[in-house]
């Protein structure tokens, strides 16, 4: 083994989790649907100085079944599901319109818990997904105006000359559209619920979706 290696593992090993007094979690007491739990284990972790609390990660498949994963931003959480937004023809558009079966990881390490949302990615109308890039900011509005998600990029010095081209549209026209910005709900069919314990007896909630309402069962950790 080189010497780079071993110190990778020995700083790996070194790190500790959950070094902070965790909330406790009586699954008995939870609501009967997964929505206002969730609700309230954000507002919790904000509280709790969570950083950047709606960041989460979003799991699709390609055409060949082979999985992805990516990093983004929660737009909203409602009675229809957990929102997104993306641009159509990005990789991630792509992948969702041949298989819509999507997976939404939230981790919260300042209280130990996870939030996990499995369902199907619908995307809403031109006029919801507009009025999303609307509501965002001058950066945002740019960002979706420079295009080309996801496709190779030949030179730095392309990204540069894109990118300000469209800040100086997205501050000259906000109201500007970007034709493949897609807002998407993911319709949950099942959530679940991971409150970490330091002695190892983790809490795991899951819902699962049963006709019109939910079924809640405890899971081994």
């Amino acid at each position: 083994m080189s010497d780079a290696q071993q110190d990778f593992r020995d700083l790996l090993h070194a790190q500790r989790v959950w070094d902070v007094p965790l909330p406790s979690f009586d699954a008995s007491r939870a609501p009967a649907a997964p929505l206002p739990l969730f609700h309230a284990w954000f507002a919790e972790a904000v509280a709790a100085g969570q950083t950047e609390p709606h960041t989460m990660t979003l799991a699709t498949a390609d055409t060949e079944g082979r999985p992805d994963v990516r990093t983004l931003m929660l737009h909203d959480a409602d009675g229809r599901g957990w929102h997104f937004a993306t641009h159509a023809t990005s990789a991630k558009g792509r992948q969702l319109a041949a298989c819509p079966h999507a997976a939404l990881g939230f981790y919260w390490p300042s209280q130990g818990r996870q939030v996990r949302v499995r369902g199907t990615a619908v995307p809403s109308g031109r006029e919801e997904s507009r009025a999303d890039l609307r509501a965002r900011s001058t950066g945002a509005l740019a960002a979706a105006l420079t295009g080309s998600q996801s496709e190779v990029l030949a030179a730095r010095e392309d990204l540069v000359r894109a990118s300000e081209a469209a800040w100086e549209r997205a501050r000259a026209r906000p109201d500007t559209a970007a034709e493949t910005w897609t807002r998407y709900v993911v319709e949950p069919r099942e959530v679940e619920f991971f409150q970490g314990d330091d002695r190892r007896r983790h809490v795991r909630l899951r819902y699962r979706r049963d006709g019109a309402g939910w079924t809640r069962e405890l899971l081994w950790p």
